[in-house]
């Protein structure tokens, strides 16, 4: 015989976080804790309602209720930058000498932006790691890469001009 569910002083939470769920994982989550405690449902009958293994729907019921306890915090992906060499904050504040200086020229040097970087950082980037800066902030259609100049450039709108006509 398998054991009863627990979790009963959850159940009005469960129904709150189901009518206010904005993903997914939230709304399995807490169906996972209430569809056996209302319904009288197995873990394997919740499993395959709510779609998921039962290894994994009864994960989900025990987490709910460790962060309903406050004994786990909900992770953000916001907060998962685990090899992040500065905060968003400090990001912001390298990057607006360059957004400033983006305003006047219409680009952002990649090579200068990487130079500065690595200056600021204390050790080696790659590229890739200014690019990916770039595109965090919302910048990265302003990147100009170090190998473009500016003959190349016009030379390719002319070629689009062209085209168009």
């Amino acid at each position: 015989m398998a054991r009863p569910a627990r979790g009963r002083e959850f159940v009005k939470t469960a129904k709150e976080r189901i009518a206010s769920a904005k993903t997914v994982d939230a709304l399995r989550a807490a169906q996972a804790l209430l569809l056996p405690l209302e319904f009288g449902l197995s873990l394997e009958q919740t499993a395959t309602i709510i779609g998921l293994s039962k290894s994994r729907t009864g994960k989900l019921r025990t987490r709910f209720q460790r962060i309903e306890t406050g004994a786990e915090q909900v992770k953000t992906k916001k907060g998962l930058r685990n090899h992040a060499r500065m905060s968003l904050e400090e990001e912001v504040k390298f990057l607006a000498p360059f957004v400033a200086q983006a305003k006047v020229t219409g680009a952002f040097p990649a090579a200068q932006l990487k130079a500065e970087l690595e200056r600021s950082i204390g050790r080696p980037v790659s590229t890739s790691t200014v690019y990916q800066l770039l595109r965090r902030h919302g910048l990265s259609r302003l990147a100009q890469h170090p190998q473009t100049t500016m003959l190349v450039a016009q030379a390719w709108e002319r070629v689009g001009q062209q085209k168009e006509t």
